[in-house]
């Protein structure tokens, strides 16, 4: 079912997909016994037309042109987050460094993070199209799964990178984000973003959490793991300033990311 979520191209059959993965799980799917086939990249709509990140216009808020732009680079990123998400699931529920007594913890973990995504999903897209903006309208760029294809054959990397580096980049830009929208009186879009927000943090806690599990298996110290595979996976330094808060919640400590930010 995972797979499905993943071979799901059309938008709203992809959120359908995602909630009905939660829904037979809650009453007792099985965990399967071989993992599915994946392609490189998951099914995609015909729109958004995808650029390179350079070719993405600055989203400027003072209009609700602008706001809707930024809302739709965010449901990009949700969209991209539901197959992020599944594809943790489709591709290492079955590796051998999670103990067969955790398995059915990492499937639960994973499965509420694809069912998430697709409610995020779903919110931002509601609201544009209260801006008259549909998900497809402006271009985007294929970073995130980019990153998922550079991972997809290291369980520790993917983890390190999606959820450890992307989305806890999310807490950190996110905030000023809602205090721009809030600034122009845009409280509906900005009170989509506080939902997505707060529960990102659970999401960065949740790749905290299975990345130590596997550093304990391979007896390995986590924060030196972290920092080789962020260095051979992901392009330059990160950015700070860092959303120190949020990320300690996160179980994040400084530890993990400052000594990144002076590459």
């Amino acid at each position: 079912m995972a797979a499905q979520v993943l071979r799901a191209g059309e938008p709203l059959r992809k959120v359908a997909a995602a909630h009905a993965l939660f829904a037979a799980w809650e009453e007792g799917l099985p965990i399967g016994t071989q993992s599915p086939q994946l392609a490189d990249a998951p099914a995609r709509p015909q729109k958004p037309i995808l650029v390179d990140p350079s070719q993405t216009k600055r989203r400027r808020l003072g209009s609700p042109a602008g706001r809707a732009a930024l809302l739709h680079a965010v449901a990009h990123i949700e969209f991209n987050a539901i197959d992020l998400a599944a594809d943790m699931l489709a591709r290492f529920a079955l590796d051998s460094r999670i103990a067969e007594s955790s398995r059915h913890d990492f499937c639960t973990d994973w499965i509420s993070v694809v069912t998430d995504e697709a409610r995020h999903f779903t919110m931002v897209i509601t609201r544009m199209r209260e801006l008259d903006v549909e998900y497809g309208d402006h271009p985007a760029h294929n970073g995130l799964w980019e990153a998922a294809l550079a991972t997809r054959e290291s369980f520790a990397a993917r983890l390190a990178i999606a959820p450890l580096v992307l989305e806890a980049r999310g807490l950190d830009v996110t905030p000023a984000m809602i205090q721009k929208l809030d600034s122009h009186k845009d409280k509906q879009s900005a009170d989509v973003l506080r939902v997505i927000y707060d529960e990102e943090v659970r999401h960065v806690a949740i790749g905290r959490k299975w990345f130590s599990e596997i550093a304990k298996h391979e007896s390995t110290s986590e924060v030196e793991q972290f920092h080789r595979l962020v260095r051979k996976y992901f392009k330059g330094a990160l950015k700070p300033p860092f959303n120190e808060p949020a990320r300690t919640k996160a179980n994040l400590p400084p530890k993990f990311y400052e000594p990144l930010s002076k590459i």
